[in-house]
Parts: structure tokens; sequence; C-alpha cells
């Protein structure tokens, strides 16, 4: 049997929720309860997986979803789903720590999705990745959910959006609600798709809370951010975008903002499910007459 967590949902608001709609109210639930709005995440009668990986960003978001769900809008269900996927046992006793003082009562599923995934040579990351994406699909229909929610915020955003274009060259990003491909009927959803990562900091500090910094068993031994620079393409990003943060505050914003003001006919091409496209395939359509650059 999974194991169960002691705590109980709670009847009134706490005090870890309530600090987010009062201390955080600007800064973390307006913009959680913006994404839903503008984004249209969810519907009347939704059940959704919340799932919880340990840390900080997906415990604030429960408690988000906690405060949507009891106080706001009650035609929306929220499970909650912890999926182990090989956690050694400290990290996992500081998982069933939080959720027991943060009153969340999440489901608890075990697997070997870090054993699996670190005996490959190559791509760990991105096995582990897959793989645990196809297990949170599956255990929430299992839970009768239609959609899970993940814990992405903004400056997870604006980094997968840059990572693309140095490393992939595309321009892509991340978007806040996704159809699965493989589950029918199942819909991924973000609604931390706003909320800055230093705000989720800020709130988990004010409430003197202690959350996993990184469980993955490949980059256990990286616990000096010097070290774990070598560890992963998105810490380096991040990086850099402090980095010019620091030069200019409005940078991040203006990565966003680049996502939402694509101008179709200012590339030279682009990919959808009909193929590849190229300005050249319309650019005698709409020249002027007597027209000079």
């Amino acid at each position: 049997m999974p194991d169960q967590p002691k705590a109980k949902k709670p009847k009134k608001i706490d005090a870890f929720s309530s600090s987010i709609t009062t201390v955080y109210k600007r800064k973390i639930w307006n913009h959680f309860v913006a994404a839903i709005f503008d984004y249209k995440l969810v519907s009347p009668g939704d059940k959704i997986c919340v799932c919880i990986s340990g840390g900080k960003d997906s415990m604030c978001m429960a408690k988000c979803w906690q405060v949507y769900t009891t106080h706001m809008n009650k035609s929306v269900q929220a499970e909650f789903l912890v999926m182990n996927p090989g956690y050694n046992e400290a990290n996992l006793e500081l998982i069933k720590k939080n959720l027991e003082t943060l009153q969340i009562p999440a489901k608890i599923v075990d697997t070997n999705i870090f054993e699996i995934a670190n005996s490959q040579v190559q791509n760990p990351c991105y096995l582990c990745a897959k793989m645990r994406r196809g297990a949170l699909y599956r255990l929430a229909m299992e839970m009768g959910c239609n959609k899970i929610s993940l814990g992405h915020h903004f400056d997870d955003v604006i980094e997968t959006t840059l990572m693309n274009m140095f490393n992939a060259g595309t321009f892509q990003t991340m978007l806040p609600k996704v159809h699965s491909d493989n589950y029918e009927g199942m819909e991924l959803i973000r609604p931390m798709y706003y909320v800055r990562e230093r705000d989720v900091e800020s709130w988990r500090d004010f409430n003197k809370l202690k959350f996993l910094q990184c469980a993955c068993r490949f980059t256990e031994a990286y616990a000096d951010p010097m070290r774990a620079r070598n560890a992963g393409k998105r810490l380096e990003t991040k990086l850099l975008i402090r980095e010019l943060e620091r030069e200019n505050p409005n940078y991040p914003l203006n990565i966003f903002a680049a996502a939402n003001s694509v101008v179709m006919d200012k590339v030279l091409g682009w990919k959808d499910s009909k193929g590849r496209h190229s300005f050249l395939d319309w650019y005698d359509d709409f020249v002027m007459p007597n027209h000079e650059e």
C-alpha cells in the first residue's frame, strides 16, 4: 500500500496558506490566480492531480491549490500526489515531514525511475524526465484526475526559452498548458507561470521552511553551486539570466514578452504540424510596388 502521511485536509486556512494570500498576495497569490484566468487552466468539474516533487515550487503550488479549491472555486477538486522516483531515505523523510507540517494530504507512490534512468550512460536526465512525466499521467488517471499540475514558474519559462535558442537552435517556450499526446483526455497545466522563483524562496524563508534542493541521484554530488554549474545547462542558463538581470532588471520580462510578441513576417522560418515554412513562401505576394527599403 502507498505510504500515507498523517496530514489532514485543513478546514480553515492555515498560517502557511494565509501568508500566501496576505504577505505574498501580490507576488504569489495574484499571479497564481491570474495564470489560471489568463490561460483558462481550469473548468468546472476538473479534478486536478497536484504533483509534488518535494521542492519549494511544488510545495508552494500545493498550498495555493488548497486555498483556491477550498475558498475560491469549489467546482474544482485537487488531489495531491508525490511520485517517489527513488529518493534516498533522508530526502523522503523530509518530504513526509513537510507534508505533515504544511497539512497537505498527499498520496505517496514509490517507483524505481532513478535506478533505471541512472543506469543509462547517455541522456539519463532526458530519460528520467520522460519516465517521470509518463508515471505522473498514469497515476493521475488512476486517481480519476483529468489534469496534472506542475510547479514550473516564470524563471523556468524564460530559462527554457533561452536554452532552446542557445542549445537547440529553435525559438520555443514552455507553454502554460499542454494536451497529452499519449494519455487521451489528460492535460498538463502550470499555474505558477507568472510567479518569480525569488518570491517562492522568500515565502519559504518567511515561514522558516526547508525543502529539497535537488534530490536527483545523478547530481547529488554537486551540492556546491560552483561545481553544480557543470551539472546541467539549466543551471548555467539560470546563472546567465541572473547576470543579465543585474545589468537590466527588465531583461527577464522582455524574454517572457518576446514569446508573446512573435512577429511572424519578420522571422526566417517556422515549423508546425504541417511541416517547415519559410518567409520565402509568402515573400513575393507581399512586396509593395515601387517599394524600396
